[in-house]
């Protein structure tokens, strides 16, 4: 009867959302305070990340028992990344191009000397040089991914090697899973307080003017969001046989608690364990979603290709067929480059726009409404992840539905 009353976490945070946005209207000076809840909440969630990551990967490889698996399961898992990422992409430009947004905005001047300090690029040679380690705990002392899912693959690869005398090793970090999983039960409990005072801080900080003076672009981009989460997406599901609907209604909440924060990291750990619950495989969940986290950005792909085309369409400047090649080509490759790269998106279309011959002043135009897209991207990559995760694990035979598939799962 207790659990029956128990109020949900996606109730919460949405009662915390709602009280965020009262508060932000009613009180600037107190709101413009409270953002020091929302990171609290984001730090309790990012000091698990990298002790949890770490050995779910180790456990995942050393699940597979043999080599073969391990390769199987990483080349299905890229080259899902970069189909769907390539369509998505793809799917933004069009969009771009049938409503022509940008066209007739005016475009005005705007201050691009933060622009000055912003990497101008992507080298692809140092990216991947960063994946590999040259120290293993300080990039886990940074929380880089990429290099800590990287060791944790010869970790696990050298688990299996060893056979029986790395049975302890297994053990340890099995228990040492659990403690991390119930460290964050306790860090998710703060979420509704955290979302509270993010929102807060976010409405009073912003209001609602800049998201009027560049209306256009973020209708746009929302439409883009829903178009992949409701036309593509299922399509994808319905391909490899995956409950889709059944997927959403169980991590929802986790989808509005990235929302609402901006932060897809909050979700990650939860959605390793929920995943799993849903009835992927340790082994897969554990190697696929956190690579997808660096090379599966959804959200990321579309917002990218929909920004070149308004900048494009704002400031008068035709791109010919082959140059909106070029730029899903471009896309392809840079957008798999994210994770490693400070200011991201914001990298990757600066590098894009400098290439096509569009003016930096666009990017900076568009960080005027960059919050509020960014809410709908955020999700939108929680989305894709968690699809191509049961997707990978369906495709190897390991995904084994029960009843959670029809009813919700709890956090």
């Amino acid at each position: 009867m207790s659990e029956k009353k128990k109020m949900s976490l996606g109730m919460k945070v949405m009662i915390g959302l709602v009280l965020g946005i009262i508060i932000g209207i009613a009180s600037e000076s107190l709101s413009l305070q409270l953002e020091v809840l929302g990171k609290a909440f984001i730090r309790m969630i990012q000091m698990v990340i990298v002790p949890l990551v770490f050995p779910l990967i180790v456990l995942g490889i050393a699940g597979m028992h043999d080599t073969k698996k391990l390769g199987r399961v990483a080349v299905k898992t890229l080259v899902y990344f970069e189909v769907i990422t390539t369509v998505i992409i793809v799917i933004g430009v069009i969009i771009g191009k049938i409503t022509h947004v940008g066209a007739g905005f005016g475009a005005v001047a705007t201050d691009t000397s933060y622009l000055d300090n912003l990497q101008k690029g992507i080298d692809m040679q140092n990216f991947l040089l960063d994946i590999i380690p040259s120290n293993a705990i300080m990039s886990m002392a940074e929380g880089k991914l990429l290099p800590v899912i990287f060791f944790g693959i010869f970790v696990g690869l050298a688990l299996v090697a060893i056979g029986e005398k790395g049975k302890p090793v297994i053990e340890l970090f099995e228990a040492w899973t659990q403690a991390m999983f119930k460290v964050i039960e306790y860090a998710v409990s703060f979420a509704p307080i955290g979302v509270f005072g993010f929102i807060a801080f976010s409405v009073a900080k912003y209001g609602v003017s800049s998201l009027l003076s560049l209306g256009q672009f973020v209708a746009v981009a929302y439409i883009a969001f829903l178009v992949v989460a409701l036309v593509l997406l299922p399509l994808v599901a319905f391909i490899f046989k995956v409950p889709y609907i059944s997927l959403l209604r169980n991590i929802w909440d986790l989808i509005l608690l990235s929302f609402t924060t901006r932060s897809s990291e909050v979700a990650l750990p939860l959605l390793i364990n929920r995943l799993e619950k849903f009835g992927c495989n340790r082994s897969i969940t554990s190697f696929v979603l956190p690579t997808g986290y660096s090379f599966n950005l959804d959200g990321a792909s579309i917002y990218a290709s929909l920004a070149v085309l308004f900048i494009s369409n704002a400031y008068n400047v035709p791109l010919s067929l082959g140059q909106l090649a070029t730029i899903i080509i471009m896309l392809m490759v840079m957008t798999k480059g994210l994770a490693g790269v400070p200011s991201a998106v914001l990298v990757v279309l600066l590098a894009t726009a400098t290439e096509m011959g569009l003016p930096a002043e666009g990017v900076a135009l568009l960080m005027a409404v960059d919050f509020f897209v960014d809410m709908g991207r955020t999700a939108m990559n929680v989305v894709g992840n968690s699809l191509a995760t049961v997707v990978v694990a369906n495709w190897e035979g390991e995904f084994k539905p029960n009843s959670v598939a029809t009813e919700k799962v709890s956090a």
